[in-house]
């Protein structure tokens, strides 16, 4: 079926969740959420088929982002069901004005309409966003990547299952089964049949759609992220974090790719680092003051500058707080940054100084998820500043209109 077939189906179907119920959202989702559990076999199965037809092309580290196992289709549905516990974000009054006049005046959360998602790799991503979506009153097109494709049809064809058995119009969940560039140039530039355009995944594809498209698209980041290990950190600490910051799952956006260092720390900080991220099997690319200290493959010109997604991290020693605050401004994508300090003052700066979507004080920049912020799920990471920032969870995929009452004003 075409792109744009997919689309007027979407939009036929999308009042079929715009005027329903919160109950009858949360049944929505909890039916699916179940199809997917009695779904687990068909879903694992054509993720097998998929991994085996990915396994000569993609890296081991991007085949664990296609991989689904049966917790991590318990983790989908499991998901489904955090989102349908939250509060319903449509019909929320932001804003309540009173004129003289006697205008009755309020801002009250709405339905953004049809969203289509461009999204690579991680077939969780296809339950997510329409869980999301289907929350906040909006049917979705799902667009996957093409090593992914059989495990999303799979997942589709369950949720959409789901959703007919609890009387909603299954085409609320759509998936673009053509998985060539030009079905993603089709939802970029479908005025009038999409709403909403949100890209999820690596720098080539977010900046296609940023460039490319003519519907309303938010720009979600890539993750060049630092953590900043200050003078007055306690150096253990400062280990397992930028450990877990790199190494817990290297492949997603929100994990570590550069870690910098004051210098009078660094001595004592950086063997105790070096040695936990050995272990962890990542190998450290340093620029000469942390070369000088610690083993490892000498950095280069670009290294500060690359989204790894894999097991390497960029060390820098850094004079002071000010030259970290400079390099974090000269090479960060704005996403997320963490320090390490007990200094209030260093650490009250940092917050202010870094213009990232997430900013930490001594914490893993691994948080950086809608899970894990209490948002259920999450469509991405906005890294922009005009509207959504941060992990997108419901709130930031509604719009909202001005409900005026009145009582025969005229003007």
């Amino acid at each position: 079926m075409s792109v744009l077939s997919l689309l007027d189906r979407a939009h036929a179907a999308k009042g079929s969740v715009a005027y329903a119920s919160a109950e009858e959202k949360d049944r929505l989702l909890l039916a699916m959420a179940d199809s997917l559990r009695r779904s687990q076999e068909e879903i694992l199965a054509a993720n097998a088929a998929d991994l085996q037809a990915a396994r000569e092309i993609i890296s081991e580290v991007m085949q664990d982002r296609l991989r689904l196992t049966p917790d991590r289709v318990e983790g989908m549905a499991a998901g489904m069901e955090s989102v349908a516990a939250l509060p319903d974000p449509v019909g929320q009054v932001k804003k309540h004005i009173e004129r003289p006049n006697g205008l009755v005046i309020e801002k009250v959360t709405a339905p953004m309409g049809v969203i289509a998602i461009i999204y690579e790799s991680r077939p969780n991503v296809t339950a997510d966003a329409a869980a999301l979506c289907l929350k906040a009153g909006s049917a979705c097109v799902l667009r996957g990547g093409k090593e992914a494709i059989r495990s999303n049809t799979a997942i589709v064809a369950a949720l959409r299952r789901g959703a007919a058995s609890a009387g909603f119009d299954p085409d609320v969940i759509c998936l673009v089964e053509d998985v060539t560039r030009a079905s993603a140039n089709e939802l970029m530039t479908a005025e009038g049949r999409v709403d909403l355009l949100i890209p999820r995944g690596g720098a080539g594809l977010i900046r296609a759609c940023v460039e490319n498209a003519t519907v309303p698209c938010i720009e979600t980041g890539t993750g060049i992220c630092h953590v900043y290990v200050d003078r007055a950190a306690d150096p253990e600490m400062a280990a397992r974090i930028v450990t877990n910051a790199k190494a817990s799952r290297p492949s997603v956006c929100n994990a570590a790719e550069d870690c910098l260092v004051h210098e009078q720390i660094a001595p004592v900080f950086l063997p105790l680092a070096a040695q936990m991220l050995e272990e962890a099997g990542v190998e450290l690319r340093l620029d000469e003051a942390a070369g000088k200290i610690i083993s490892g493959k000498p950095a280069n010109e670009h290294d500060f500058d690359t989204e790894f997604l894999d097991y390497i991290l960029g060390i820098k020693v850094v004079r002071d707080l000010d030259e970290a605050l400079a390099h974090i401004a000269a090479h960060s994508t704005h996403h997320s940054d963490a320090i390490v300090t007990a200094d209030e003052a260093a650490a009250a700066r940092f917050c202010r100084e870094v213009d990232s979507a997430a900013v930490y004080v001594n914490a893993s920049t691994r948080f950086t998820d809608g899970g894990e912020f209490g948002l259920g799920c999450e469509m991405g990471i906005s890294t922009q500043k005009v509207g959504a920032r941060g992990p997108m969870g419901l709130e930031e995929i509604t719009t909202y209109k001005y409900v005026v009452r009145g009582s025969g004003q005229i003007r």
